[in-house]
C-alpha cells in the first residue's frame, strides 16, 4: 500500500532516527507534504534532503510538544503522525515534570490533536525499555510479544514511555470529528545504532580517555541484539502502509512490535568494539569491577544522593538498574513485524557496520582533538 499523495507530521524529525525516516519516506513516496516537527531543526537537514525530496514539500514545524494549539495545526490536514519525539534519559538525570510532560503529557495531547484534526493513523515509537529487563535481571532470549513478563520497571524513562505507548495503543479506534476512526501502533525497537549514535560516540570518547582501550560495562554473556537505525525507518514506514491498508488497518490497529534486525546477539560492550575496532581501539577484558561490587558501590552513591537532594541534585554516573541492563541477556525476535507489518531488514548486518564504523572513523578526529583540548 503506497503512501503517495498523503501528508505526514514527524515529531523528532532532527533526531537520530527522525532524520533517517524522512529521508526514507522522500526516497520510498511520493508524498504531498512531509512537516518536521522538533523543538529546533537545523537548517543544514533541509539542505542533506534536497536531493531526494523531489516534488514532496518540506515544511518546518518548531515548538514545544506541549503546546497543544501548536500540535493542532502541525496537524491540520495531514493523514498520518510518527511520533519519535521523546525525553531519553537513562540515568534518571532528568527532573520527572519534564521527563513525563515531554513522554506522557507530549504524547496524550498529540493524539488529542489526531482526533481533532482527523489524523487516520499514528504510529507511535517506543523503545524496548518498556518489557525492561526487571531489576532481578531475569533474562529473556529471543522473546516474542507473546512473552509473560514481570516488567517492574525503575527508570523514569521506561516509566514514561510505558505509558506513553499504553495511551496510544487505548486510542486505537477512537473517534474522529469527522466520524472516521484513528488507527495506531507502537514499535517496540531494540538498541539502535548507526551514523549519528550519540551512545556510540559517548563509548568512542571514553575509549579515546583510557588510551584507546574500550572500558567493559557488560559480561561477554549478557547478550542483546542491537537493531540499525536505517531498519528501524524500514519498520515505520511499513507500519504507516499497514495501517492505511482497509484490510490490515484493523488486524493490527492497537498492537505492538519489537523491531530488530540480524544484527548478531552480543553484549552492548563487545557491540562497541566490534564496530570501532577497525579504528584501533581494543576492549577490556573483565568489568572494571565484579558485578556484586558494582552494584553495591551504586547503592552507596544512590543513598549518597538521596541525603543530598534536599541540598543540591547530584545524579550518579552509574546506577543499579544500568548496570542490571548492561549485564542481562534480553534479545527479541521480529518475525510478528515481519507477519503483519511486512517488515523486512533493508541492510544486513555487513552494511549497518560498515556504515557505523565509516561514520564514527569520520567523527574520530574532531573526538580526539575535543579531548586533547581539555
Amino acid at each position: 500500500m503506497s503512501l503517495q499523495g498523503e501528508v505526514c507530521v514527524v515529531t523528532g524529525a532532527g533526531g537520530f532516527l527522525g532524520k533517517r525516516l524522512v529521508k526514507l519516506l522522500l526516497e520510498e513516496e511520493k508524498m504531498a507534504e512531509i512537516r518536521l516537527l522538533d523543538k529546533q531543526i537545523q537548517p543544514q537537514l533541509l539542505h542533506t534532503l534536497a536531493d531526494c525530496r523531489g516534488d514532496t514539500k518540506l515544511s518546518v514545524f518548531e515548538g514545544d510538544i506541549r503546546d497543544g494549539d501548536f500540535l493542532r495545526k502541525s496537524c491540520r490536514g495531514a493523514s498520518i503522525v510518527f511520533h519519535i519525539a521523546s525525553i531519553i534519559d537513562v540515568h534518571d538525570a532528568v527532573e520527572y515534570s519534564e521527563i513525563y510532560g515531554v513522554n506522557v503529557r507530549g504524547t496524550q495531547l498529540l493524539l488529542e490533536a489526531c482526533l481533532q484534526e482527523n489524523v487516520a493513523s499514528f504510529i507511535y515509537t517506543s523503545t524496548i525499555e518498556v518489557m525492561g529487563p526487571n531489576s532481578n535481571g531475569d533474562p529473556i532470549i529471543n522473546g516474542s510479544e507473546d512473552t509473560v513478563y514481570d516488567c517492574s520497571l525503575k527508570f523514569i524513562y521506561s516509566k514514561t514511555k510505558k505509558e506513553a505507548e499504553q495511551r496510544t495503543l487505548q486510542a486505537h479506534s477512537e473517534v474522529l470529528q469527522n466520524g472516521g476512526r484513528l488507527a495506531t501502533c507502537a514499535l517496540r525497537p531494540m538498541y539502535i545504532y548507526g551514523e549519528g549514535c550519540r551512545f556510540l560516540l559517548g563509548h568512542m570518547g571514553d575509549g579515546i580517555r583510557n588510551n584507546n582501550v574500550l572500558y567493559r560495562m557488560s559480561r561477554p554473556e549478557a547478550l542483546v541484539n542491537p537493531v540499525y537505525v536505517g531498519n528501524v525507518a524500514v519498520a515505520h514506514l511499513q507500519a504507516a502502509r499497514s495501517l492505511k491498508d482497509p484490510e490490515r488497518r484493523n488486524a493490527i490497529g492497537g498492537k505492538f512490535y519489537f523491531i530488530c534486525d540480524d544484527t548478531p546477539h552480543v553484549s552492548y560492550s563487545d557491540f562497541n568494539h566490534i564496530v570501532m575496532s577497525p579504528l584501533g581501539f581494543s576492549i577490556q577484558e573483565k568489568l572494571m569491577y565484579p558485578l556484586f561490587l558494582l552494584h553495591i558501590i551504586c547503592f552507596i552513591m544512590e543513598v549518597v544522593s538521596v541525603i543530598l537532594r534536599p541540598f543540591i541534585r547530584i545524579v550518579p554516573p552509574l546506577k543499579r538498574q544500568l548496570v542490571t541492563m548492561l549485564n542481562t541477556s534480553f534479545s527479541f525476535s521480529y518475525q510478528k513485524a515481519k507477519r503483519d507489518l511486512g517488515y523486512f531488514p533493508k541492510y544486513t548486518w555487513e552494511e549497518a557496520r560498515k556504515r557505523t564504523t565509516e561514520w564514527l572513523a569520520s567523527e574520530l578526529p574532531n573526538e580526539r582533538e575535543k579531548i586533547s583540548a581539555k
